[in-house]
């Protein structure tokens, strides 16, 4: 669902960057309370994961494929606000070095794609998680849900930014169906593959993923013959390295982003579809980063297919993870230094 530039007007694009712009600010504050010392390098990993999963567009309809937004994905795994960063930092990279998505855009791609995303999927999974039992399978339903709800609800903030700013006459109810129809298709992919993700995590490290945090039920004493709750021990800190999960998931995303990326379905996604069908891109622009050496998930002169894609793909992945990393462990250095500063 990248957006590029000429589908919303200049108005509305800088008022949805400044509206991303404090989102980022508010997600850098936030961020400093998620994070420590053993989350930071995993959060670069998430944005890195996050990145090779959206080359793999998978088909939903004829003529149509969907990819991961990865809000939801984000926001239960590494938290909310450390999230609408995970998903800020991969558009910003597909923006400026792949061509995917308008730089005048990129306001509301983070708007609709990061920011929408992860609140109404991690509000979704709180609510969820607070009703089913406390047990890991919980979280895997409840993320299974959340990230099922967030793709329409992106699309249906789309069309209303569209509604607002589109710079063609198409009536928006038409729209709307047809955004939040396909979409609703793309959201059964996007929560599998979230559902899967977070399962297999929590499975061999629960300390790891944020939204299990406090997941064991209340120990129960009996007291004059009823039953109450005792008081929680302090979790123990977790003594065994998160190293092994991070190469294994730095491996996993370059696998997918150099080499199952070339099997990604060749149809348009849902976004590009609704534009072509309904005559939204009637006045779509030529991105300025359309001459870029990466422009189209390709190296510029590497004549095969397979071999450029690849490259491509690992390339944005040891970027992503160079960059996030780097985000990341500037925020969490600046909470100690914040920290030290008020001690």
């Amino acid at each position: 669902m990248h957006v590029p530039d000429g589908f919303i007007n200049l108005p509305v694009s800088a008022t949805a960057g400044v509206v991303a712009a404090g989102a980022v600010a508010v997600g850098l504050r936030g961020a400093r309370r998620e994070l420590n010392d053993r989350t930071a390098p995993l959060a670069g990993l998430v944005a890195a994961f996050v990145f090779a999963v959206q080359m793999l567009n998978f088909p939903v309809a004829a003529g149509t494929s969907g990819h991961l937004l990865g809000g939801a994905l984000a926001a239960i795994l590494v938290g909310p606000y450390t999230g609408v960063l995970c998903i800020s930092v991969v558009l910003l990279l597909q923006g400026i070095l792949f061509a995917d998505g308008g730089l005048t855009a990129l306001g509301v791609n983070i708007t609709v794609m990061g920011v929408v995303t992860v609140v109404v999927a991690y509000a979704l999974f709180r609510g969820l998680v607070k009703v089913l039992p406390k047990k890991r399978r919980s979280v895997t339903v409840a993320s299974f849900v959340a990230a099922l709800v967030s793709v329409p609800a992106s699309a249906a903030a789309f069309t209303l930014l569209y509604a607002i700013g589109g710079t063609t006459d198409v009536p928006i109810g038409t729209v709307l169906t047809a955004m939040v129809g396909v979409h609703v298709l793309i959201g059964l992919g996007e929560a599998a593959i979230t559902a899967a993700t977070v399962g297999a995590v929590i499975a061999v490290r629960p300390d790891l993923v944020y939204g299990a945090r406090g997941l064991s039920a209340p120990l129960k004493l009996r007291v004059g013959g009823e039953l109450v709750d005792a008081e929680p021990a302090p979790a123990p800190e977790p003594t065994n390295s998160p190293r092994p999960v991070w190469i294994a998931g730095l491996v996993t995303s370059l696998v997918l982003a150099g080499f199952v990326s070339f099997y990604a379905s060749a149809s348009p996604d849902g976004l590009e579809k609704v534009a072509a069908d309904k005559g939204i891109d009637k006045k779509v622009e030529d991105h300025a980063a359309a001459n870029s050496p990466l422009a189209d998930y390709g190296v510029k002169d590497v004549e095969n297919a397979r071999i450029s894609g690849g490259l491509a793909g690992v390339i944005g992945v040891g970027a992503t993870v160079v960059v996030g990393t780097g985000v990341f462990w500037a925020v969490r250095r600046r909470r100690t230094a914040d920290s030290g500063t008020a001690a």
